[in-house]
């Protein structure tokens, strides 16, 4: 499956995050966790939106929020808040943050 991200996804994503494409391309390749399914109403889609945290190859974690129709269609990507680390190491179960 392809990473696809709109233009306007892009563009958010390096105005406001400062993330690039390359990044989001390493986290899929670096994830050794579990995908966790956003299950927040505000949030809602069909399918539901999948989440995960992992690093970049520098290292830097990034959330990496998508929905999966044949392929991969990006919605965000950010530096994970404190609340939304410890959620995941508690049921993403990644190895290494």
């Amino acid at each position: 499956m392809a990473i696809r991200i709109s233009d306007q996804i892009r563009a958010k994503l390096a105005a406001e995050h400062d993330v690039g494409v390359p990044e989001v391309e390493q986290c899929f390749a670096n994830r050794t966790g579990h995908l966790l399914i956003d299950t927040r109403e505000e949030h809602a889609t069909d399918p539901p939106t999948r989440w995960f945290i992992a690093p970049t190859n520098k290292g830097r974690l990034l959330k990496v929020c998508y929905v999966p129709r044949g392929d991969y269609f990006i919605r965000t990507c950010y530096e994970p808040n404190e609340a939304e680390l410890a959620i995941y190491r508690r049921h993403g179960k990644p190895h290494d943050f």
